[in-house]
């Protein structure tokens, strides 16, 4: 029984460009700054559109950084746009120093997260990222599931005062949220209603849980499945009322369990309302290279993965 279906595979990153194209068109204090990826960014149609409103800083992420907090004093609202790798953990103390310490208004986007950066290897893909990020004070940390949910994302932190950071990647993966969504930032979103085990995923694992739910209702197994865009503010409400009813959670990241999704879920249930848990993320490892489908297998980041999880935390009810 399909949950969900789908017409076509676009790329996340695709979606933050079209997002952007959209900005260029209806934000004028909207600017963009990219450190010499333009292409793999996606920023072709916002600077077709506002030449004058983007700023190609070169390979010096640090200063882009500094420049895009400048920038805020004149009442822009800069989009720092890079590879999540460099956009996080080379330039955490300028982020850290002159984005977050000051609130200034600054969204920082990053497009290859993860794993399914695939071939580039173990350097590039970043699996710290969101930790590095939700542990900044005042810092919003956001992680779409798909093309269209990347584009509403987009354009939604526009209207946001304060800093964010944007993680989306490179893999095409199925386009399954509706095209005209409204994005709200920190306000999950329950895509599939289930009674005996919850599901909370984030970013391309969005999509792995419901082919999950799937496979676990053909075992006379009812997933509850959240797509938690927002890790910080986390949707605690929603994520509470659904443990209550269920009884049993899993979570599901392209992120190392330590500061993911999973480590604020567990964090907070620890203190609200202690409930058996499993994580599907990556466990103290850094990745390697080879094509993404092969590494979210070998690294368990898949459906089968969030299967076994559910059984065996269900076990544990």
């Amino acid at each position: 029984m399909a949950l969900f279906t789908y017409e076509t595979k676009k790329d996340t990153r695709s979606g933050f460009g079209a997002g952007m194209e959209y900005l260029s068109q209806h934000n004028p204090k909207v600017v963009a700054l990219c450190a010499d990826l333009i292409g793999s960014l996606k920023l072709e149609g916002f600077i077709k559109n506002s030449p004058e409103r983007f700023f190609q800083t070169g390979i010096a992420e640090a200063n882009m950084i500094g420049i895009s907090a400048g920038l805020t004093l004149g009442g822009f609202i800069p989009y720092a746009t890079t590879f999540a790798n460099f956009g996080t953990g080379r330039v955490y103390d300028q982020i850290r120093q002159s984005v977050a310490y000051s609130g200034k208004n600054v969204k920082i986007c990053c497009s290859h997260a993860g794993l399914t950066l695939g071939e580039d290897g173990a350097t590039h893909q970043i699996l710290e990222d969101i930790g590095l990020m939700k542990m900044l004070p005042g810092m919003v940390v956001i992680n779409p599931c798909d093309y269209n949910q990347t584009k509403a994302a987009t354009i939604a932190i526009a209207d946001y005062e304060g800093p964010v950071y944007l993680r989306f990647g490179r893999p095409v993966v199925p386009v399954f949220t509706p095209e005209d969504q409204k994005f709200e930032i920190g306000k999950a979103l329950h895509l599939v209603e289930g009674t005996d085990v919850t599901i909370l995923a984030t970013g391309h694992l969005v999509w792995e849980a419901i082919q999950a739910a799937e496979a676990l209702l053909e075992k006379g197994i009812k997933a509850e499945v959240i797509n938690i865009h927002t890790i910080k503010p986390l949707d605690v409400q929603a994520i509470l009322a659904s443990v209550k009813k269920t009884g049993c959670v899993v979570t599901a990241e392209e992120h190392q369990y330590n500061g993911g999704l999973g480590d604020s879920v567990a964090q907070y249930l620890a203190m609200n309302h202690p409930t058996p848990m499993e994580f599907v993320g990556v466990n103290d490892s850094f990745g390697e290279s080879g094509k993404p489908a092969e590494l979210m297998e070998k690294y368990g980041l898949n459906a089968e993965a969030i299967v076994a999880k559910a059984m065996k935390v269900m076990a544990r009810k």
